[in-house]
């Protein structure tokens, strides 16, 4: 069994991530939300576009209220009004001001606005009664950004924050990568589909439909294969046939040392590279992976034989089978497994022999971060008490038990 960081260390520097010249798609600009960038954007247009003013006031030249105050106002006639989206008609010149509102552009000879609440209007004169510092309230044109300088970085995701930049850039054609396709299989005489009458001895393939939701998150596209029987050469097939049209693919079940786990076998006799046969992991321990390199062209495409336990098939793909999607998808930051010290409300407990993953809930309180086991067993095939779980409490090689009170490191999990 291999030690869990040295299985993570073989699994990431495996992943190649996706080309950015060949794997690249242009969408429209609603529909990169939730993509991967992947060129840098740059625009023509500084930002601010021109000098405008943060507030509702009057646009003035600092000169002829550098000097005023409550005993000594300075008196400025009026010329005129400008709201936001109108382009100045008249310059300020001395003793002059503009009437102007929060966005508006700022009108030539004024470099100053002075705030309402601090001047009195009467007719086409303005008092105003406190001195403003020298580009008060003004937005300098450029002070953002200016035009050619890079705005958005590739590898990140695309939301709503960058959405509004891209919109403001009006760059309404967004490079963003493709989505990874992962396939995804499960094995095994015993399983039926949810849709199917339970005979008894059998099982509902949960996996399948819970993996395939995980990978959605990931940002990937699930291309779902069903359930395989434990036929060697049916198993083979769909392999192969999985392996011809997915960048990642995804079996649980047969993986162990039974006389019906034949993944390993098949594997090797397609050519795969097979890197992992089991992981110092609980729950978890027998995963296989393995890497093909099927043309030039390609990339690699990577096999992961997850095992079939319910709550070791989604630990094992938190793990280990997300972050490798991510980084495959392009994100070039913050793909890797994310860990949080929180405080355990509960006693964790494990024997020891391997690295342990307790689930649960994970919760932000008072700045702090508190972990609360999930109620029930702690076992493989229980995955009724996996629900809502959003944190797995890890116990290293070598300890026993976290008193309550005390602090674990736990693995943030997506789950919704």
């Amino acid at each position: 069994m291999l030690p869990v960081q040295q299985a993570e260390q073989i699994i990431f520097n495996s992943v190649e991530p996706l080309n950015p010249e060949r794997d690249i798609e242009i969408v429209d600009l609603l529909e990169a939300s939730g993509r991967i960038l992947a060129q840098e954007i740059t625009s023509q247009l500084d930002f601010p576009h021109w000098d405008n003013s943060a507030m509702d006031g009057y646009a003035v030249r600092h000169t002829d209220i550098a000097e005023c105050n409550a005993k000594n106002p300075a008196i400025l006639e009026i010329i005129t009004e400008i709201p936001a989206g109108k382009s100045p008609e008249k310059s300020i010149q001395p003793g002059q001001a503009a009437r102007i509102f929060t966005g508006a552009m700022m009108p030539k000879g004024a470099d100053t606005v002075v705030m309402q609440e601090v001047t009195q209007r009467e007719g086409n004169f303005v008092t105003i009664l406190s001195a403003s510092a020298p580009q008060a309230f003004v937005r300098q044109k450029g002070s953002y950004s200016k035009a050619g300088t890079p705005l958005l970085s590739p590898g990140i995701n695309i939301g709503a924050t960058e959405i509004a930049v891209l919109a403001s850039a009006q760059c309404t054609q967004i490079p963003v990568y493709r989505r990874p396709v992962v396939a995804i299989l499960s094995t095994g005489d015993e399983l039926v589909t949810p849709e199917q009458t339970l005979k008894p001895g059998q099982l509902v393939d949960s996996n399948q439909y819970a993996l395939a939701t995980l990978v959605k998150q990931a940002g990937a596209v699930p291309q779902m294969l069903g359930i395989i029987p434990d036929d060697p050469e049916q198993l083979k097939n769909a392999i192969s046939q999985a392996l011809t049209s997915a960048d990642i693919v995804i079996s649980s079940g047969g993986v162990s040392v039974g006389d019906y786990d034949f993944v390993d076998r098949i594997l090797s006799s397609l050519g795969g590279e097979i890197q992992i046969r089991a992981i110092a992991i609980k729950p978890g321990k027998p995963l296989t992976f393995a890497k093909f390199n099927l043309s030039k062209d390609r990339s690699p495409v990577l096999y992961f034989g997850l095992p079939g336990n319910p709550v070791s098939s989604l630990v094992t793909f938190w793990r280990f089978v997300q972050p490798a999607i991510e980084k495959l998808a392009g994100i070039q930051d913050f793909w890797q497994p994310k860990f949080v010290q929180a405080k355990t409300r509960h006693s964790l407990k494990s024997d020891g022999k391997r690295e342990s993953y307790l689930w649960g809930q994970l919760h932000l309180v008072n700045g702090e971060y508190e972990f609360s086991l999930a109620g029930g067993t702690q076992n493989s095939g229980n995955l009724i008490n996996l629900a809502q779980t959003n944190g797995l409490g890890v116990l290293p090689v070598g300890e026993t038990l976290v008193n309550a009170g005390d602090f674990v490191q736990v693995l943030q999990v997506k789950n919704s």
